[in-house]
Parts: structure tokens; C-alpha cells; sequence
């Protein structure tokens, strides 16, 4: 579906449904019904829309996350490429006493490299050398993914639509710059309640973090909203993700970045 055929109505009666799932606090039924299967663009527009209902209701986008690195996800969604979903400042709960559980309904995480921004992904090649030299520093991060559609039952439509399934994010205080280390040579272990529950690489994330945001830096200046200086970027899973239900205590080790901590409040009420 071109710009031009998409459904004004249709956008905002699936924008509404996402809503309504946030103001309940109880998730809805999939939005595939309105928006068809496998149309990222008219998703996109859903997403588009969400967006500026938040920013006009004073929430202040600080990034983009980067879903569906995964060769296994893509091909349980049935894609052959990755998403993206826009970060609010709200979002970011690093160094908060608790992860608050009252703002979720069905939260995982998952552990990533993080990248800061020293310079706009906006014009240019956007080459390997180029992506590499707008990166400031990079970070150990969990996203806490979380999704308005009940069970989790989602097709690509649905996960686009619902700003790529986003919920928090913690980012670590270590900061290493690009050549202190390389994103797609860093192990990751992930812990809940201090058992291993996941594991994974760089590599993982579409073959090396920095072509999961060169990706992303192509992808967004071709929806017009490119990627711009002081913005993070969460760049896709290194292993998969977990539940994290209300109590749960997660650590991830990445490597040369250091740990990454996050415990989720004990009740859904707090």
C-alpha cells in the first residue's frame, strides 16, 4: 500500500484500539483486523499517529529501538527484515530503585548494546564508516518489551502498529566508545533471579549491532524522520527475551560493557 492509499480512518480507529489498551491497563485484541497482515507501511502509520498523540500530550522522543533482529523471530512473523519503534524520555527508568510493574501488562527483556549519538544520521552515504563515526559511546541496556495485544499474539502488522512492542529501558553507567571494544564480539548472559536464562552474542543482533543501526539510520531517513545527534538507540536483542513479571530481579553481562541491573516492582499496584 502506497502513502497515498492509506486509510485515514482506519489508522486512527487502530490507533485507538493501542490506546485503549494503554488507558485500561488491560490488553486488546490484534490490529491485523483493520490493517491487514503484512502492510508495514499503513502499521507505520499507526505508529506515526501514536507517536503524535504522545509528543502533543508533552512527551519528548529521546531514540529509536531497533525489533526483530532475530533470524528466528523474523520467520516466526513471517519477515525478512527488521522494525523499529520510537523511544520517549518517560521510557527510560536507568538507576530508578524499581522497574514500576503498574506501567506494563506483559513485560519480557531482553539484553542490547546501546549507542549514543554524536552526530545526525540524516544526509550522506550512510555508510559503514559513516555510521561508525556518529556513534558517541555505547551502553549495556535491557528494553523491557511489552505489548497492548493480548497474549502477545502478534503478526509483523500488529508489532509495528503497537511502536514495535516497546515498553522501558535501563541503560548501564559504563560508556565505551567504538574503538575501545566491538558490538558484534561481545557474549551476553542474561539472569533472572540469578539463573541463566539467556545468551547470545553480538553476532546475534543481524550479524553486528552497528548493521542493525545502519539499517535503521537508511530506514528512518526514508519514513522522513531521520536519526538525529544526543538520540539512543536500543539496537536489537542479543539473545532471546524472557518474561519479567512483578518480583523479578534481571542481570545481564555484556562483555567489555559491564552489567546491566533492573528489578521489577514486587505488585502490579506499585
Amino acid at each position: 500500500m502506497s502513502t497515498t492509499e492509506i486509510d485515514a480512518n482506519i489508522v486512527g480507529q487502530a490507533a485507538d484500539r493501542i490506546t485503549s489498551g494503554v488507558r485500561a491497563q488491560r490488553p486488546v485484541e490484534p490490529v491485523r483486523d483493520l490493517l491487514g497482515v503484512g502492510d508495514i507501511t499503513v502499521a507505520y502509520a499507526v505508529q506515526e499517529e501514536l507517536t503524535r498523540r504522545r509528543v502533543a500530550s508533552g512527551a519528548v522522543v529521546v531514540g529509536r529501538k531497533i525489533g526483530l533482529t532475530s533470524p528466528a523471530v523474523q520467520q516466526q512473523l513471517g519477515v525478512d527484515q527488521p522494525d523499529f519503534g520510537v523511544l520517549f524520555a518517560d521510557m527510560d527508568v536507568s538507576g530508578g530503585t524499581a522497574v514500576p510493574s503498574r506501567r506494563l501488562l506483559q513485560p519480557k527483556a531482553e539484553a542490547e548494546v546501546a549507542f549514543v549519538l554524536k552526530d545526525d544520521l540524516a544526509d550522506g552515504d550512510l555508510d559503514a564508516e559513516q555510521i561508525r563515526a556518529a556513534v558517541d559511546y555505547a551502553v549495556a541496556a535491557l528494553e523491557i518489551v511489552d505489548s497492548r495485544i493480548a497474549d502477545w499474539d502478534i503478526t509483523i502488522t500488529d508489532t509495528v502498529a503497537d511502536n514495535a512492542s516497546s515498553g522501558l529501558f535501563v541503560l548501564a553507567e559504563k560508556q565505551l566508545a567504538l574503538a575501545e571494544f566491538e558490538p558484534r564480539d561481545v557474549t551476553m548472559k542474561m539472569y533472572a533471579d540469578d539463573v541463566l536464562v539467556s545468551e547470545g552474542t553480538g553476532a546475534a543482533c543481524l550479524g553486528d549491532p552497528l548493521l542493525a543501526l545502519a539499517w535503521l539510520a537508511r530506514t528512518a531517513k526514508e519514513y522522513g524522520n531521520p536519526l538525529r545527534s544526543g538520540q539512543i538507540v536500543l539496537s536489537g536483542a542479543l539473545g532471546p527475551m524472557v518474561p519479567a513479571p512483578p518480583g523479578t530481579r534481571i542481570r545481564a553481562d555484556i562483555g567489555p560493557l559491564g552489567s546491566v541491573f533492573a528489578t521489577f516492582s514486587p505488585k502490579e499496584g506499585q
